[in-house]
């Protein structure tokens, strides 16, 4: 393979899987621009998109307009593969928690049962004063 032959750039391919891979189907595409969704399957066959088009696109997908112009799968997957990290190692690793919530608990609970009792005395003082 030649490494000086430029690749050929595919606006349309890039954002069909730019959206496959953010997990939004043509229809919520379609709805989101405004357009049908036969539309947008043709918009995703056109090799260059305008830059009108690559813009409403990007927005509706929430990324930049350069993300679908230099899109390439492989490194896609190269950096989704180096920076996996399994879930039940990553909480493992970093969640501490740094207080008792129990502790907590009882603490609002104590200061629940004075703020009562306080009520309770200021009644009561009510109370006699009517008496």
């Amino acid at each position: 393979m030649d490494t000086t032959e430029a690749k050929k750039r595919s606006d349309g391919y890039n954002a069909k899987r730019i959206r496959e891979i953010l997990g939004v189907k043509q229809e919520d595409l379609a709805e989101r621009l405004g357009l049908s969704q036969r539309t947008v399957s043709k918009l995703e066959q056109t090799d260059i998109l305008k830059d009108e088009q690559l813009e409403a696109i990007a927005k509706a997908l929430n990324v930049p307009v350069d993300a679908i112009k230099n899109f390439n799968e492989e490194r896609t997957i190269n950096i989704i593969a180096n920076t996996y990290n399994d879930e039940a190692v990553s909480y493992a690793v970093h969640y501490k928690c740094t207080f008792n919530p129990l502790e907590k608990v009882v603490e609002l609970y104590e200061r629940m049962l004075q703020t009562e009792r306080e009520k309770v005395a200021l009644l009561e003082e009510v109370l006699k004063e009517k008496k």
